[in-house]
């Protein structure tokens, strides 16, 4: 009797167990779908508009890998117009609105500091608002989910007395905005982006 008494507790306590991880499976099930708002594919105006700022952002960070003040102004002006020019509208799977708004968001950052850029008489006073261009021009692609190339997330740990800073490229080699041929192949590849392939 002991015995079928204690199995019949162990069964209990297997069952609650048991049911326990179908709860757990079907909440996890759940919160899958319940995901943050996940875009699909962009129209092509958004990607065409997209590849342009994206365009203007390696000149600009060519022109400072070069330690070339005339060519970051012009490049920062082209940027500033880019952004300006994002179809915003076009992108696809937002029926919130949430990812427009965010996306205005970091757009009108990117404006900002490219107007400040162009301003600054000095290489270093330009190359920290490229990095404050380049960390929302990272955030915007993700947000965007932009597909129409991959996009390399880079990192120098000295920058800026060690502090480190980001910046984006269109491929994996390294050369570096915030040093030029000081020390132009400090840094790594961080991260990437390639919704294309998704």
């Amino acid at each position: 009797m002991k015995i079928f008494h204690i199995g019949l507790k162990t069964l209990s306590i297997i069952g609650l167990f048991m049911s326990s991880c179908s709860e757990t499976e079907s909440k996890t099930v759940e919160a899958e779908q319940d995901q943050p708002i996940s875009i699909s594919k962009n129209s092509g105006a958004f990607t065409q508009s997209y590849d342009l700022l994206l365009s203007s952002y390696y000149t600009l960070k060519d022109a400072l890998v070069a330690g070339d003040s005339a060519k970051a102004n012009l490049a920062a002006t082209q940027l500033l117009v880019n952004a300006d020019s994002l179809k915003v509208n076009e992108i696809q799977g937002d029926s919130t609105g949430v990812i427009k708004e965010t996306a205005g968001t970091f757009t009108s950052t990117i404006h900002s500091s490219a107007e400040a850029l162009q301003k600054e008489t000095t290489l270093d006073e330009k190359r920290k608002e490229f990095e404050v261009i380049s960390d929302a021009l990272w955030s915007l692609t993700r947000t965007v989910k932009y597909d129409g190339a991959v996009v390399y997330y880079n990192h120098c740990p000295m920058a800026f007395d060690n502090k480190g800073a980001y910046w984006l490229s269109k491929s994996s080699k390294i050369e570096n905005p915030y040093f030029g041929d000081k020390m132009l192949t400090c840094g790594s590849v961080e991260d990437s982006v390639n919704y294309s392939r998704q």
